[in-house]
């Protein structure tokens, strides 16, 4: 009887004790209010924090999604260009090539450049000529004819332009634009330049504005005439089905051609731009993850003071028998409730937000009247949004990690409190 009353007092883990004081503890009363300024600064610094990893991450994975693809959909995966002499044997090669595995098209084009003019205004625009079946099988130009139609894209001297060049010159399909070409018909004068109207039989919107704004496509037969090829072509668009295997199509499309070919993919193509896009990203995270840095110190100096306002309650605890264990737990589970439930709440914020960050967008640019995302700027016509659900949860574990460390050092310190020194003064 005397040796199980002398026993010390044993807690089981997280015990309902230690929530209820923890839950008291995170209450604040009239004389505890300044403890309680510094816990709610540090949910809301965590949530933001938060939310806005996931919101940017989000927007900028979208970000190079969205380019991607329109990149993508439009200018070839491989573009196979002639060595030692010109591409004159280009249905030969583009036959052999289409019939690789893997390659789903391989169009012929004739590129050059040029003005576009109206009788309002005029822009440089980049021609390029095409096959009929080839325009109808890039689904990013077929499947977004905004005005007038393909049909019948071979047979005439008819064009295809873009929605932002279009109304850039106050055209629309069945209106006239004239092209204008330096390399025309050569005289004893000199080169003089090659003008021609050309009717406008599709207006195509990709929603990119760089392609928007510039693309004029044409007829392959009548691109070769209008640039003086002599049956040849500038280059073969090779579009593949999957474009990230891209390494293992270049040495069977380079058998396939026949022919001394270049090549060259569409990594080599657009290395700066997505490089930067890539350095701007990790940047960001960086950045962004001091936000959520600074809210933990925030909980670190609240459980501080808070530890010190309650020397007298541990000490009490302490005497009723409360292990060491337990005090650490109770502030333990204080400081980790402020981190758990600002990650959590800034989860759904960011997922919300992530949700309808167009509309969002849209409503902002109305309330204050500005455009907050230029089209031209920023190449893409919507704010995209492509949640990783890996990366955000990665963003969640740094928070809930972040929110724990912070709350070691002042339970670690609660618990070493001594009670004899917290009670001989009082």
């Amino acid at each position: 009887m005397d040796e199980t009353m002398n026993e010390p007092v044993r807690t089981r883990p997280f015990a309902p004790f230690e929530w209820l004081l923890s839950g008291r503890y995170l209450r604040a009363r009239r004389k505890e209010g300044f403890i309680s300024v510094i816990a709610g600064f540090s949910f809301l610094g965590i949530m933001l924090g938060v939310a806005t990893l996931i919101v940017v991450m989000a927007v900028m994975n979208g970000f190079r999604k969205e380019l991607l693809d329109k990149i993508l959909g439009l200018n070839g995966h491989i573009l196979v260009q002639p060595l030692e002499s010109p591409l004159t044997d280009w249905k030969d090669v583009a036959d052999r090539i289409s019939q690789v595995p893997g390659i789903r098209l391989a169009a012929p084009v004739v590129d050059g450049q040029g003005l576009g003019s109206s009788p309002f205004n005029a822009a440089g625009v980049f021609i390029r000529g095409i096959r009929a079946d080839d325009l109808n099988n890039l689904t990013s130009i077929a499947k977004n004819i905004k005005q007038g139609s393909l049909e019948g894209f071979d047979e005439g001297q008819g064009v295809a332009i873009g929605r932002r060049l279009a109304d850039q010159l106050s055209l629309h399909a069945g209106d006239s634009i004239t092209l204008v070409s330096p390399k025309g018909a050569v005289t004893p004068m000199g080169t003089t330049p090659r003008i021609k109207p050309y009717k406008i039989t599709a207006v195509f919107e990709i929603g990119m504005s760089e392609y928007d704004s510039t693309f004029v496509f044409m007829p392959l037969a009548e691109a070769q005439a209008y640039f003086n090829r002599n049956s040849d072509v500038s280059s073969i668009e090779v579009f593949t089905t999957n474009p990230d295997r891209i390494d293992s199509y270049r040495k069977l499309v380079t058998e396939a051609a026949g022919r001394p070919v270049f090549l060259v993919d569409w990594r080599q193509r657009n290395s700066t731009f997505f490089n930067a896009l890539q350095v701007e990203r990790n940047v960001m995270f960086l950045i962004l993850t001091m936000i959520v840095l600074v809210a933990a110190l925030n909980i670190v100096s609240g459980l501080i003071m808070l530890v010190k306002d309650k020397g007298q309650d541990i000490a009490i605890l302490r005497t009723m028998g409360a292990s060491q264990g337990s005090i650490m737990r109770i502030f333990l589970i204080t400081g980790a409730s402020i981190g758990v439930v600002g990650t959590l709440v800034g989860l759904l914020v960011g997922l919300l937000i992530c949700f309808n960050i167009e509309t969002i967008r849209q409503f902002l640019s109305w309330l204050t009247n500005t455009e907050l995302f230029d089209p031209t700027l920023y190449f893409l016509s919507k704010l995209p949004a492509e949640i990783d659900f890996g990366e955000t949860l990665a963003v969640v574990i740094m928070a809930l990690t972040l929110s724990f460390l912070a709350t070691l050092y002042p339970s670690w310190r609660a618990a070493r409190l001594d009670p004899v020194d917290a009670l001989r003064y009082e």
